[in-house]
């Protein structure tokens, strides 16, 4: 299902990247920007955003890299997305509100689809029938995946389960953001972030100010 560009209700806006590409840096950033200048923002992330999604979060973090199957991986992923989009995306977006997402659908996508077997049909099939949107904006935060994962793990958060998959994975990953920007270009807007957080969020303001005169 496309996104719906100029439907009545709010903006929802996500960031992709692989880990430590400053993508929550910059959700937070943007969210700041907008709420600063009188606009009512909800700003969340995945896995997670709604309680039940946040247990799921847990489960799929931490532990071992080979905790789950990639199959049983994506429905967790799913399982959680769905909640998270019924109790707190859906309702926000339709009292008009902005939703800024740390992470959506592009994420299982990539993480689950293209790396972890070819598995993307069934995360696009899974997709249709449980979520059924996209956002109307994504931001894919491109990094150097060798400094992204020092980064990413010198945070020491616990939910590291990805980032001990290693570099090539975080390889693998990068490629397949790239892909998808590409893919859809409607959509997506592909950000240098090898720059100071600054640089990336002055730019990433300028793309959001001309896509809100479009869209209002």
């Amino acid at each position: 299902m496309t996104a719906h560009h100029g439907a009545p209700g709010g903006l929802f806006v996500s960031f992709e990247g692989i880990d430590g590409s400053g993508k929550s840096t910059q959700s937070r950033a943007l969210a700041a920007r907008l709420k600063s200048s009188g606009q009512d923002v909800v700003l969340t992330r995945e896995p997670g955003g709604s309680a039940g999604a946040e247990e799921i979060r847990q489960l799929v973090l931490t532990g071992d890299p080979g905790r789950w199957s990639a199959e049983t991986e994506i429905l967790l992923f799913t399982a959680a997305r769905r909640d998270h989009l019924e109790r707190l995306i859906s309702p926000a977006l339709a009292k008009g509100q902005t939703v800024i997402t740390d992470r959506f659908a592009d994420s299982t996508r990539v993480y689950q689809g293209a790396t972890r077997g070819d598995l993307r049909s069934l995360v696009d099939k899974l997709h249709d029938l449980m979520i059924g949107r996209e956002p109307d904006l994504t931001f894919i935060i491109d990094m150097d995946p060798a400094v992204a994962l020092a980064r990413g793990l010198g945070r020491g958060s616990g939910e590291d389960r990805f980032e001990d998959f290693g570099l090539g994975f975080q390889e693998t990953l990068r490629h397949g953001f790239l892909a998808l920007a590409k893919a859809n270009p409607d959509r997506c807007l592909l950000i240098d972030g090898n720059r100071e957080a600054e640089a990336v969020e002055a730019e990433i303001a300028a793309h959001m100010q001309a896509r809100l005169r479009v869209l209002v």
